[in-house]
């Protein structure tokens, strides 16, 4: 049985790609994303390492390549939504990270879970994304995490500065 979020079933998204040449860790990140013609998706994922993107937000791709999945070339319609990338010290266990999860929660936050201490954090667009990055800031100046934003660096891609 397909797992079904907003009417829409796995069988209705493709994976979409955004290239990271430059990135510390990865060269690229895939999305899954629902097609709207004309060379346009709407994603389906929070992202993990490209930055200027968010879920939901409408991309428009390079599709040229039948050997390759589809390129995200730019965003055409923001969807509002904000992401956040946070990386957990090992003194901060699973039983704090759930309770920071729960209080995260009451501020329209979904977590997207990486690992046991990477996660990213998807900001509804009437969420309250100034408390997510106060409690966040406060967390980090503890000692207890890091975090990032995930907008964007460059005007020209999804990828960290050019060094």
């Amino acid at each position: 049985m397909s797992q079904v979020f907003n009417g829409i079933t796995q069988e209705n998204l493709e994976k979409v790609y955004v290239d990271l040449p430059n990135h510390w860790a990865v060269g690229g990140e895939s999305f899954w994303a629902r097609p709207l013609g004309n060379d346009l998706y709407e994603l389906h994922n929070v992202p993990f390492y490209a930055y200027g993107l968010n879920y939901f937000d409408v991309v428009k791709v390079d599709a040229s390549d039948p050997t390759r999945k589809p390129v995200v070339l730019e965003v055409v319609e923001p969807s509002g939504y904000q992401t956040l990338r946070v990386v957990f010290y090992e003194d901060f266990d699973g039983k704090s990270q759930t309770e920071l999860f729960d209080e995260l929660r009451h501020f329209k936050v979904d977590v997207e879970r990486g690992n046991e201490s990477y996660v990213a954090l998807n900001i509804y667009p009437d969420g309250d994304y100034d408390d997510v990055y106060d409690k966040l800031s406060d967390l980090e100046n503890k000692g207890v995490l890091e975090f990032e934003t995930c907008e964007a660096h460059n005007s020209n891609n999804f990828d960290v500065a050019d060094e």
